[in-house]
């Protein structure tokens, strides 16, 4: 077995025959099960074994190891009865009605996040909204994560088989629509992977391949995944390719970076995916709490910034439990350092103790992700609620327009465009004795939180595994009539449209600064390649003057008081370049 053909998983060759490839380095045995019928696997070194075979696109398979256990491909490019049935044959040979798509540049990108089982539980369900996310100026949709899961519930993050969308959405088919649907209508299509750990049940790689995992470092979900290993890196080099190739998505988010080690993983699995596919535009995303500017300057497209999360919910809430404690101390200030550098946190010494982040003033605000809510921050929260529960109509509105109308690329969540109110909770689908784990393990993570530490109270944390906690985390397209939802849309397709009309032009843009004028209230500005952009609002309880240079005012939220911006205000103006 040559080195370029150490991959997981079955493909299709041009004689018609399939290889079936599989890492087990504990194994001193391997046996395809292909629809049933054994087949003995041979060794390849290294602890690959290998088999070459006549088969048919829809045919079942598993692997015995050493005659005893039994498991679907790690590899599985479908599993249509879950996590623990049979493997499925599929060749990914598709007709796509948009082959001539490159994708977006990144600029342009209005990100919505959504989880396909809550936005309609289907891909085909997802497919039939594109029109109208299109017709709102969202131009691209990010889906959270589908490597398959346990149970039929599930954020995503419990994945296992990381090569096969979960069944519960629909068939590999119909994914494939749902992306093309979108490129036909100008959208982007990324996809939210999770390279740092595998869910808690079914995983077959500890019985498998032990050095899948390394017990010198652990992780929030146990031992770490090895990246020093050539076959785990394998692993997720082809997954990452399968999704941008086989599928086509436009880019991925990689979840939690910051619990990948090596960090030179990042930089390899950057340079495959560039020389895999640089025809296109491929967006490569990053999570990352240790907020490493020096990853965005070698080549990763952007960073989800909490930073902008975390001080703009202290201001409009008042909040300051939990993570909002290192914002604390001074939200203004905080917010402003965002606006007009990237990241608030740079290098500094937290409450925790610990050093967090790097300089990021020289990195150009596209390469920074913001967002007044997404699913970690509405669904980590004890009782799922949204911003417009916590802070109200007006300061929803506000952080709404300066998550739509700074120069760094917006990100709005599921059901944030007509103003959802209902929760999204944490749920999953997890057999016993795990679903009980899961359950007290999440009433324990807020018992030292002010409002839970009352036994009684922890009890009304509702239960991830229940059908209810999804059911009531599910929401639907508004009605016609819907006035509130009406309203809400109305402000969303504005903004967005007035992105598109300054925000979005060609050249650099750098920050002029953002300057604290009052608790709550900020002034900040960016040099475009067309002229300059400032805006000002006001999250403080007073009415307060804010001096914007001469230049066209093109969006106001609240009246104007004799100069004065109100609480709730904003005001954005775009100044021509002479």
């Amino acid at each position: 077995m040559s080195a370029v053909q150490r991959r997981w998983g079955a493909w299709r060759n041009e004689q018609g025959t399939w290889t079936f490839s599989l890492w087990a380095p504990a194994a001193t045995s391997v046996e395809l099960l292909l629809e049933g019928q054994p087949l003995p696997m041979q060794p390849a070194g290294d602890g690959w074994f290998q088999l070459e075979r006549i088969a048919e696109a829809g045919m079942f398979y598993r692997y015995r190891i050493d005659g005893d256990l039994t498991i679907p491909d790690p590899a599985s490019r479908c599993q249509p009865e879950g996590l623990f049935g049979p493997s499925v044959l599929v060749d990914h040979a598709h007709r796509w009605e948009n082959p001539q798509w490159r994708g977006r540049p990144w600029r342009e990108a209005v990100v919505y996040e959504v989880h396909v089982g809550a936005a309609g539980g289907t891909y085909a369900a997802l497919e039939r909204q594109l029109p109208r996310l299109a017709a709102l100026g969202i131009t691209a949709l990010e889906l959270m994560p589908l490597a398959s899961f346990p149970g039929r519930r599930n954020w995503g993050y419990d994945g296992v088989l990381h090569y096969a969308p979960a069944a519960c959405y629909g068939r590999p088919e119909e994914l494939k629509s749902l992306i093309d649907r979108a490129h036909g209508l100008g959208m982007m299509v990324l996809l939210d992977v999770v390279y740092n750990h595998f869910g808690p049940d079914g995983n077959p790689m500890p019985a498998i391949a032990p050095p899948f995992f390394r017990h010198d470092i652990r992780t929030p979900w146990g031992d770490a995944v090895d990246f020093r290993e050539p076959a785990v890196q394998r692993y997720f080099i082809d997954n990452a390719l399968m999704w941008l190739r086989d599928y086509r998505f436009d880019g991925l988010r990689l979840d939690a970076v910051h619990a990948i080690q090596p960090r030179g993983f990042l930089q390899t699995l950057r340079g495959e995916i560039t020389r895999e596919l640089g025809g296109r535009h491929v967006h490569l995303v990053l999570e990352n709490e240790d907020n490493q500017a020096s990853l965005l300057a070698g080549g990763y497209t952007a960073q989800w910034n909490d930073d902008f999360h975390n001080a703009l919910h202290v201001l409009l809430t008042g909040e300051d439990e939990g993570y909002y404690g290192d914002h604390a101390d001074d939200a203004t200030a905080r917010l402003c350092r965002v606006l007009g550098e990237g990241f608030s946190w740079q290098g500094e010494c937290n409450r925790a103790g610990r050093h967090r982040g790097e300089p990021s003033g020289a990195l150009p605000p596209e390469q920074f992700v913001v967002f007044a809510q997404n699913h970690d921050q509405i669904g980590n929260r004890a009782l799922g609620e949204r911003l417009l529960s916590l802070a109200g109509d007006g300061r929803t509105a506000l952080a709404m327009a300066l998550t739509a109308l700074t120069p760094m690329i917006p990100l709005f969540f599921l059901g944030e465009p007509w103003g959802e109110t209902a929760p999204f909770l944490f749920f999953t689908d997890h057999r016993p004795p795990l679903d009980e784990a899961v359950r007290e393990g999440r009433r324990a993570e807020f018992a030292h939180f002010r409002s839970f530490q009352d036994e009684t109270l922890r009890a009304r944390i509702p239960d991830p595994n229940a059908v209810e906690t999804f059911e009531r985390s599910s929401v639907a397209w508004p009605a016609d009539d819907d006035a509130g939802a009406r309203q809400w849309l109305e402000l969303f397709r504005r903004l967005l449209q007035v992105r598109a009309d300054h925000l979005v032009a060609e050249g650099p843009v750098r920050p002029l600064g953002a300057t604290a004028i009052a608790p709550g209230a900020i002034r900040a500005g960016w040099q475009l390649g067309g002229g300059q952009w400032w805006l000002a609002f006001n999250a403080g309880e007073l009415p307060v003057a804010i001096q914007l240079p001469r230049g066209r005012e093109v969006f106001r939220l609240g009246a104007d008081a004799d100069g004065l911006v109100p609480p709730c205000g904003f005001v954005a103006v775009h100044v021509e370049a002479a």
